[in-house]
């Protein structure tokens, strides 16, 4: 059976037509629709992916470095500082950094590889103090065990800001007086450019990265040793390190860590020289913790007009390296041949806490 059989075009054909038309072009104009909209989404993904490549390679291009270059000091090349801006505030000329935090193991790994000798590994205890743990878990103290392989000891860190060198030596004399422990290793060490704010000049132009070691033998010589170590409330939080948005940070008012530096420092100072019936006269050498060469002339001019002499200081080479800094100072000067048999040295420590400590020893 046809359905037409009349020859010609009918107004039922061109309706059936412009609807097919229509029908067509709708098809074609979503299709390219469709096809411009995904253009545009890859053209911009595509760019935002490049943009992205770009800024990640330009990141990883900067070098990190505080150092002055030829008459400009520069904070990792963005803040321009006058010439001689850094060593006027803070007397420091250079600072060290390391590379990665696997750099801070094997600094521990090297620093103790050379000092300690194979006769000299029935080590008791090892204490190590830091406020840069490469890792929560094992502490640098127990790394430092395995280099030495030493099965079995006493070995843990300890965090007390600045000063925990300090402490670390007086709990190690501590446990000598009170236990069979007879020889102790105690070590200082500092990561502390992956803590550093480009943009906190106050800080960054202070820190440095380092690490130092003393190994203390009982010996049936009678030798002085006195100590003072006591902690004041940080009501105002002027020093803190945290986690913020997974990066670490450190802030520090640096106006009020100066007045408790300097008051507090030499309040403790006095109150060691009393309680072990000394006087300043009879020592040879003090060894600060070099955080701001401002901080240790001031603490000398508050003891005495001659104390400044006394004052071993270094910051000026090696920069703030916290628990490491007296450490590297003692090895200093006993490369130099400056400490005697006999000579009485004080160790000075002040720090986050807030912390301050030190410890009359006769060499």
């Amino acid at each position: 059976m046809k359905i037409k059989e009349e020859k010609g075009i009918t107004g039922i054909d061109i309706t059936l037509a412009v609807i097919l038309i229509s029908i067509f072009l709708a098809v074609i104009l979503t299709i390219f629709t469709t096809i411009q909209k995904n253009s545009t989404k890859l053209s911009r993904e595509t760019e935002a992916m490049y943009y992205a490549i770009e800024t990640i390679e330009n990141i990883k291009s900067q070098e990190f470095s505080i150092l002055p270059k030829k008459g400009t000091n520069k904070i990792q090349g963005i803040t321009e500082l006058e010439d001689g801006y850094i060593k006027k505030r803070t007397g420091i000329e250079t600072r060290y950094y390391l590379k990665s935090v696997q750099d801070q193991i094997d600094m521990a790994k090297k620093l103790v590889g050379n000092m300690i000798k194979d006769e000299e590994k029935d080590i008791d205890l090892i204490i190590t103090a830091t406020t840069t743990p490469t890792y929560m878990m094992p502490g640098l103290s127990n790394i430092i065990q395995k280099e030495l392989g030493i099965k079995t000891c006493i070995a843990f860190d300890i965090l007390a800001g600045c000063s925990g060198f300090i402490n670390a030596i007086d709990i190690a004399k501590k446990y000598m007086e009170s236990s069979k422990t007879k020889k102790a290793l105690i070590v200082g060490i500092e990561q502390l450019s992956k803590y550093v704010d480009k943009n906190d000049i106050g800080t960054s132009i202070i820190l440095s990265d380092g690490a130092g070691a003393i190994l203390i033998e009982g010996t049936a010589e009678e030798k002085k040793y006195c100590s003072k170590i006591e902690t004041t409330i940080d009501e105002k939080a002027i020093l803190k390190t945290y986690v913020k948005d997974g990066i670490f940070k450190l802030e520090m008012d640096g106006k009020e860590v100066y007045k408790y530096a300097v008051t507090e420092t030499v309040k403790n100072l006095e109150e060691l020289l009393q309680k072990s019936n000394e006087t300043l006269e009879n020592i040879k050498y003090i060894v600060p913790h070099q955080s701001n060469l401002k901080i240790i002339k001031s603490i000398a001019n508050r003891l005495g007009t001659d104390i400044i002499d006394k004052m071993y200081v270094n910051i000026d080479k090696i920069g703030n390296t916290f628990c490491a800094s007296i450490p590297i100072a003692l090895d200093e000067m006993i490369k130099k041949r400056l400490l005697q048999t006999g000579d009485k040295v004080i160790l000075l420590g002040y720090g986050g806490g807030l912390n301050t400590a030190s410890i009359l020893i006769e060499i």
